[in-house]
C-alpha cells in the first residue's frame, strides 16, 4: 500500500481526507497523528483544547484501520465543544463547578459522528456555560486577539489545522463569530435540525449546535451525519442568477471599514457572476429584537442554571451573572412573553419576504470587523442574533482580511428549512470569490 506521509495530512479537508482513506493512500492512524503533532506544536500558541483523549483516539484510528468503511466520516477526526456531553472523556461546560465531572452518555452530535466512523479527537474550550465570560483560547492568527466566543476552542482548532472538524453551538452568536473571526467555514443549521440531547442547556428557545470545518462541502458532509439524512453534495453548478438581498441589519453603524470593504467586494463578485443583489430593508420593529433576545435569554437560564445559583453561586462568574442572570431577574413573566411574541412576528415577516421576493439567500455580516484585540471578551455577537432569534440557517466564508492581517468573514443566511439549497449557494459564492481573488 501505497500511503501518503503524514505531513501536511492535518490541513485536508475532510472530503479529501476521506476519499485519500477509502483509496487506501492515507490511513486514519496517519492523518490522527498529523493532527496530534499539529496539536503538540501549537496549542501552548492556541490553548483550543481543554481535554484530548491520545490514547482513547488512537485505538479508534487502529480499529477503524483494520476494519470495513463505518460510514461517511470513517477515520476522520473531530472535536466536540465542552458543553455537549461524552461519555468518555469530562464535560465540564467551562465552569469550575463540573470539575471532573463524567457524563454516562454520548450527547447525540457526538455519538451520531462516532457511529458514521469519525475519531473523537477530544473536548474543546467553551466560554462558561457557553456565554460570555472567556475561556483561555487565542485567535490562532495572533494570541493577542480574541478567538470569539462560545465555541472558541472549536473555531481556533479548526482554523488552526489542529482538527478537521468540530462542533459548536450557537445562542447568539456562538458558532458564525468565533468561525469569522478564526478563518474557519462556519455553518449554524436552522433550529432543531441537529439534535440538542446532551447539550447543557443555556437558552432553549435558541440553542443550535453547529459546524466549523475547512470547506463547504465538509459542512454538508458533517450536517449529514449530525442529522442522519443522506449525504447530498453541494451544487454549486445549479445555482443560476441567484436573487441576493444584502441587509445592514439596524447594527450597521457598529460595523468596521473591513466589514465595509468585504460586503462591497462581495457584492461585485456577486453581481459579475450574475447575481441579482439589492438591498433588503428590516422593518422598525426589528430594532426591538436585541433586547427582546436578551430577555428571553435571561429568562430562561435563570431556570436552567438555578441549581448552579443556589449551590454554588461563588462559582459563578460576574460576566453571566451581568448578562444573564440579573437581567432574568429583572425580568417579568410578561416581559418574556412580549419579547417571544416579538421573535414570532420577526420570523413571519422575514419568511414572507423571502417568499415573496424570491430571495434566495441574505448576505449579512458574519462580524463587526476583524477579531478584537485582547482576551478580556469574546466580541459583539450584534450581527448574529437576528438570523438566531429567527431559526434560520447561516454560513460564513472566511474570504478577506482586516487591516491587522485576521480573517474577515461574509455571512449568507437562508430560508428556514432550506439548509441543502443554502449550503449549495454558499458553494457557488465560495467559488466565485476565489475566482475572483485570484483573477485580481
Amino acid at each position: 500500500m501505497n500511503v501518503q506521509s503524514r505531513i501536511g495530512a492535518e490541513s485536508l479537508t475532510a472530503l479529501d481526507a476521506r476519499c485519500q482513506i477509502e483509496d487506501g493512500t492515507l490511513t486514519a492512524s496517519h492523518l490522527l497523528e498529523a493532527c496530534l503533532e499539529r496539536i503538540d506544536a501549537r496549542d501552548d500558541a492556541v490553548k483550543a483544547w481543554v481535554h484530548i483523549d491520545r490514547d482513547g483516539a488512537r485505538r479508534t484510528a487502529r480499529e477503524l484501520d483494520a476494519g470495513p468503511s463505518r460510514g461517511l466520516l470513517h477515520g476522520i477526526p473531530f472535536g466536540v465543544k465542552d458543553i455537549i456531553d461524552t461519555w468518555d472523556q469530562p464535560a465540564t461546560y467551562g465552569s469550575p463547578i463540573y470539575k471532573g465531572h463524567q457524563p454516562p452518555w454520548d450527547g447525540s452530535t457526538a455519538a451520531l459522528p462516532r457511529a458514521a466512523g469519525a475519531v473523537l479527537l477530544g473536548k474543546t474550550v467553551t466560554t462558561e456555560f457557553a456565554n460570555r465570560h472567556p475561556g483561555p483560547t487565542m485567535n490562532p492568527h495572533n494570541p493577542e486577539h480574541t478567538p470569539g466566543g462560545s465555541s472558541s476552542g472549536s473555531a481556533a482548532a479548526v482554523a488552526d489545522h489542529q482538527v478537521p472538524l468540530a462542533i459548536g453551538t450557537q445562542t447568539g452568536g456562538s458558532v458564525i463569530r468565533p468561525s469569522a473571526y478564526c478563518g474557519a467555514y462556519g455553518y449554524k443549521p436552522s433550529l432543531q435540525h441537529f439534535g440538542n440531547a446532551g447539550v447543557r442547556t443555556n437558552t432553549a428557545s435558541f440553542d443550535t449546535v453547529g459546524i466549523m470545518a475547512r470547506s463547504v462541502g465538509d459542512l454538508a458532509l458533517f450536517r449529514a451525519v449530525l442529522s442522519e439524512t443522506p449525504y447530498k453534495a453541494p451544487e454549486p453548478e445549479a445555482v443560476s442568477r441567484p436573487r441576493i438581498a444584502f441587509c445592514r441589519t439596524p447594527h450597521w453603524d457598529q460595523t468596521l471599514p473591513e466589514t465595509h470593504a468585504a460586503m462591497d467586494e462581495t457584492q461585485k463578485a456577486l453581481t459579475a457572476s450574475g447575481a441579482e443583489v439589492f438591498e433588503l430593508q428590516l422593518p422598525d420593529f426589528f430594532d426591538g429584537l436585541n433586547r427582546a433576545h436578551k430577555i428571553v435569554c435571561g429568562f430562561e437560564s435563570v431556570r436552567n442554571y438555578s441549581d448552579e445559583l443556589r449551590r454554588n453561586p461563588d462559582k459563578v462568574s460576574q460576566d453571566f451573572m451581568k448578562e444573564r442572570v440579573e437581567v432574568g431577574w429583572a425580568s417579568s413573566l410578561q416581559d418574556f412573553r412580549e419579547a417571544l411574541r416579538l421573535g414570532i412576528r420577526a420570523r413571519t415577516w422575514l419568511d414572507a419576504a423571502m417568499a415573496d421576493g424570491k430571495i434566495d439567500a441574505i448576505l449579512t455580516p458574519p462580524a463587526t470587523g476583524e477579531a478584537p484585540h485582547g482576551l478580556r471578551t469574546t466580541g459583539t455577537a450584534i450581527m448574529n442574533f437576528i438570523w438566531t432569534h429567527c431559526y434560520m440557517p447561516a454560513v460564513t466564508l472566511p474570504r478577506f482580511k482586516g487591516p491587522n492581517g485576521l480573517p474577515v468573514g461574509v455571512q449568507f443566511v437562508g430560508r428556514r428549512h432550506e439548509d441543502t439549497r443554502l449550503l449549495s449557494l454558499a458553494a457557488w459564492a465560495d467559488a466565485t470569490l476565489m475566482n475572483r481573488a485570484e483573477a485580481l
